[in-house]
């Protein structure tokens, strides 16, 4: 490394770590933070998986809702006072969420909460990765969203760390939310020191021409949206799978921090691959490993199912994110963020439809092993199609 790069790297490491704090609030806690805390809830107040499910389309409807009005133009040149706004919003959030027992207003407030995650990933992004990216930093990626995965592994050990019984009047799941209002609260803080200003120049505001609807960019769309259907099945409801089958709520634990750290590290793992799989070999071996390990979680013997699930959640769904995107760009250069907007809308509405399905599903049969199962078929059915158009997909995005 030259004397060049580490003078860039070390300019970068506040922007690396605004970006790494901000998703870590926004992401690891704003919006998956409920799973771990999600069996207290359920146990304390009487909540059924539908019930669950319910509140967690929720928060897959405002991140998406979220998602699709950080499009438009109206936040040009505010980019970090909206990235602001919404971390403080979110400590707000897990702060309210302690102190209701209303499904209704769990629901409001998930919904709520996923808009300012959205916002905070697409507004903060835009700043961490066009200044990391400008000098060609690949590492700044890398940190950035695998702050998500330590704000999961975090928000793991916090709920394992507090005790179950809660303090005084409240009950132990209140005080995992407000444990994370308070580490929200404070990285908030910490980005608001570390994260700059939005890039001079950014070319935000350019109109593309309509987006072109091509077999491949069909068969990306599609895989995604059933993508996201079939991962938020296990990212919802893994530590409430954990429960059912443990003694004690160590295996809980473990699995969510486990999804944490590999999700941590999974960005940077997969990055090797793709010189000799390409960006789209990657894609369909992580769809393949997730739909492995959904299965393993079914047929493995306690505790060991909801640790290798878990492992294998967290090695995989940031990565085929963050790469299905990447794909979807490139298969329409001339429009690519209206290619950008179709997949994540697609995404989200696999998310939306997920958890309730799950919740239906595991209520009827009195177990997750039937959710899980479909979520692996999904999973297995979109790597199977990709295989199959990988020759026409490549062509046509040169990856």
């Amino acid at each position: 490394m030259t004397r060049l790069d580490q003078s860039l790297n070390q300019s970068l490491a506040p922007t690396a770590l605004a970006g790494a704090i901000a998703m870590a609030v926004a992401m690891g806690f704003g919006r998956f933070s409920y799973t771990p805390i999600l069996p207290g809830m359920m146990s304390g107040l009487g909540l059924t998986p539908g019930d669950a499910g319910l509140i967690a389309s929720a928060n897959f409807i405002g991140y998406l809702v979220g998602a699709v009005a950080a499009g438009y133009g109206w936040a040009a040149g505010r980019e970090r006072t909206i990235s602001l706004l919404a971390l403080a919003a979110t400590a707000v959030l897990l702060l309210v969420m302690g102190l209701t027992s209303s499904l209704v207003l769990f629901s409001v407030i998930r919904f709520l909460a996923g808009i300012a995650s959205a916002f905070t990933l697409i507004f903060t992004s835009g700043i961490v990765l066009n200044r990391g990216l400008a000098p060609g930093s690949v590492h700044v990626q890398s940190v950035h969203f695998g702050g998500v995965g330590i704000g999961i592994a975090v928000s793991s050990l916090m709920v394992y760390l507090l005790p179950s019984g809660g303090f005084g009047v409240f009950a132990g799941w209140q005080t995992a939310w407000f444990g994370g209002a308070l580490i929200a609260c404070l990285g908030t803080i910490a980005v608001a020191f570390l994260l700059p200003s939005s890039p001079a120049g950014a070319k935000n505001a350019q109109r593309e021409k309509p987006l072109v609807w091509t077999r491949p960019l069909f068969v990306m769309t599609l895989t995604y949206g059933l993508f996201g259907f079939g991962y938020v099945i296990t990212a919802t409801f893994l530590v409430a799978m954990a429960r059912q089958g443990a003694t004690d709520h160590t295996v809980e634990f473990l699995a969510w921090l486990i999804t944490g750290l590999g999700a941590a590290v999974s960005a940077h793992l997969w990055r090797r691959a793709v010189p000799r799989l390409g960006i789209v070999g990657v894609y369909l071996a992580g769809l393949l490993v997730e739909a492995i390990g959904l299965v393993l979680v079914v047929t493995l013997p306690s505790p060991y199912a909801p640790l290798i699930g878990g492992l294998m959640l967290g090695l995989t769904f940031i990565m085929i994110t963050a790469y299905g995107l990447q794909i979807g760009r490139a298969l329409a250069p001339e429009s690519p963020r209206k290619a950008l907007a179709f997949m994540t809308a697609a995404f989200g509405v696999g998310q939306i439809i997920g958890p309730l399905v799950a919740g239906w599903l595991a209520e009827g049969s009195g177990s997750f092993n039937t959710p899980t199962l479909l979520a692996a078929g999904v999973l297995l059915f979109c790597a199977a199609l990709i295989g199959i158009e990988m020759r026409r997909i490549v062509a046509a995005a040169g990856a």
